[in-house]
């Protein structure tokens, strides 16, 4: 039987494209080339009978070009609480395995990849607030992630900006703010007050729950 899986909570991403990222609108990136960093923090979730409740994990990601020129590279953290069975799990899910092809983000970026690093397994402490546009991750001596609120340079005050994607395989909306984040694993990143993404997280093995 084939397997299925469901996973229910909040995601919290930073790039290196400028507010907005023109990959969203299939557009080139802002640089030419894609770094980013994906926080997944799981309220409700199953894999077959294994339960995935409150577990967490995070995504490093590394393109040379764009994402659809492939040759990029990718490490998954996960949460050292997760038992053997969700750690192979989580793993499957976040690699895009057990998933219907180029249904979900995690299939997708999979496919772009030619170096996948070895899964690592730490404790994460991750909070993400969707509606605040606040998100924080940290993995001592390995990660660290915030995100905030935009800010209007003209009244110093929090501005609210959103993406509205229904057909999306990763979301169907999300509020944008920015991000800063450092990794210092397999994969090095050094972002610096650029695109933050906060969204709800629904999908199971055929694609984002609608």
């Amino acid at each position: 039987m084939a397997d299925k899986w469901m996973i229910h909570g909040k995601e919290f991403s930073n790039c290196n494209c400028a507010f907005g990222c023109p990959c969203q609108f299939n557009s080139t990136s802002t640089h030419g080339f894609c770094e980013a960093i994906a926080s997944v923090l799981i309220e409700k979730g199953s894999f077959n009978d294994i339960s995935l409740d409150g577990l967490c994990f995070v995504m490093l990601l590394k393109w040379p070009g764009e994402i659809a020129e492939g040759n990029g590279r990718q490490q998954v953290i996960i949460d050292e609480r997760a038992t053997p069975d969700q750690r192979q799990a989580l793993k499957k899910i976040a690699h895009g395995e057990s998933t219907t092809p180029g249904t979900t983000h995690f299939h997708v970026f999979n496919s772009t990849m030619s170096e996948v690093h070895e899964t690592l397994y730490a404790p994460i402490e991750m909070s993400i607030d969707v509606d605040a546009r606040q998100g924080h991750t940290g993995i001592d001596g390995l990660v660290k992630s915030v995100g905030t609120p935009l800010i209007d340079p003209h009244s110093n005050e929090e501005t609210r900006r959103g993406i509205h994607n229904p057909t999306g395989f990763e979301f169907t909306y999300a509020e944008l703010g920015e991000g800063s984040s450092t990794a210092s694993a397999h994969i090095d990143l050094d972002l610096n007050s650029s695109y933050g993404q906060f969204n709800i997280l629904h999908m199971n093995q055929d694609g984002v729950i609608r």
